[in-house]
Order: C-alpha cells, then sequence, then structure tokens
C-alpha cells in the first residue's frame, strides 16, 4: 500500500471515470484543486507531486464527461 504525500488528497472513488456520478468527479476536483491554496506554504519538494493530482483529477472529469456525452 502507498502512503499518500502530507496535503494529498484522500483517495477517490475507485470505479472507473466514466461510471462515477458527476457530483464524485466533482469532489475529486474540487480537493485536488483545494490542495493548490496552501502550496506556497509547502516545501517545493511536494509542488510536483501536488500538481500531478490535480492534473489527473482534471483529466478523469474530463475523460468521464466526453464519455457521457
Amino acid at each position: 500500500m502507498t502512503v499518500p504525500p502530507p496535503g494529498a488528497p484522500p483517495p477517490g472513488d475507485p470505479r472507473p471515470p466514466e461510471q462515477q456520478p458527476v457530483s464524485a468527479l466533482r469532489a475529486d476536483v474540487e480537493q485536488a484543486v483545494a490542495a493548490l491554496a496552501d502550496l506556497s506554504d509547502r516545501p517545493i519538494t511536494e509542488h510536483p507531486a501536488t500538481f500531478e493530482r490535480v492534473h489527473a483529477a482534471l483529466g478523469r472529469a474530463l475523460s468521464a464527461g466526453s464519455e457521457r456525452t
């Protein structure tokens, strides 16, 4: 099991994005973006992982959105 770094959002819905309810995807994106709020207070070594989590959350939400149209 991998331990998330400090400040990491909790794991999201384990279902594939196209099966997640829109509210779950929105919550996942909001949690990831909220991690950016205190980014300047954290060590710069944590920044890349934070940006990767935000990028992944946005990618999942966009993928799921395109599957639903």
